[in-house]
């Protein structure tokens, strides 16, 4: 085979390895606005729900195949950001907002609530977030309740340490670290205090 021909393979070899490096980037890229424009719409979706909720005092979905529905709305006035936060933490309430896990106090009522969500969406605004930075959580019954945070951890996801019944505040779970590609055992976790508990229910 003569030098020009095996000059041609290898330029063609090079065209497709960058062709191939290109349409794969292209592919991350617009799977990644996807999944961020889905859960941008979804919040559209559960603000509209979440303000029948207010008007009425009853659950509402946001479409009509939903596993969860609105419970109350979470902001970070320093960043800007509010957030309907879902009934569940299901994988599928979670791919469109954050979740309440169930097993702890509904917001508002005495003990720690547990709110969950994904690092790469909706709580990637968690690695922004420093100590007292005011976090304010509003239940379906239009009580705003503001918290402050005061402390961070990095826990092990079966080993997290956070007891419901104890303490009075939310803490917020994402996984960790927030730039990972895969899903590991670590868990990024802050919690907050209440600036004040006067309108807290010993209820669960």
């Amino acid at each position: 085979m003569s030098a020009l021909p095996k000059r041609n393979a290898a330029a063609l070899l090079w065209a497709a390895a960058i062709f191939l490096c290109a349409a794969f980037g292209s592919w991350q890229l617009g799977h990644g606005l996807y999944i961020k424009g889905k859960a941008e719409l979804a919040q559209l979706l559960l603000d509209r729900a979440w303000e029948r909720t207010l008007r009425d005092g009853q659950p509402h979905k946001a479409w009509s195949w939903a596993d969860a529905w609105p419970v109350a709305k979470l902001e970070f006035p320093s960043h800007g950001v509010s957030q309907i936060v879902l009934s569940n933490a299901s994988g599928e309430a979670l791919a469109f907002g954050p979740g309440h896990l169930a097993a702890t106090p509904l917001p508002g009522r005495l003990g720690t609530t547990v709110i969950a969500a994904h690092r790469d969406t909706h709580f990637s605004i968690l690695r922004e977030l420093k100590d007292d930075d005011v976090v304010i959580l509003t239940t379906s019954d239009g009580t705003r309740h503001e918290y402050k945070i005061s402390e961070s951890r990095i826990v092990d996801a079966g080993r997290s340490g956070i007891d419901p019944r104890q303490g009075d505040g939310i803490a917020l779970v994402t996984c960790y670290p927030f730039d990972a590609r895969e899903r590991g055992p670590l868990r990024y976790v802050l919690f907050a205090s209440p600036v004040a508990n006067a309108s807290l229910s010993q209820q669960f």
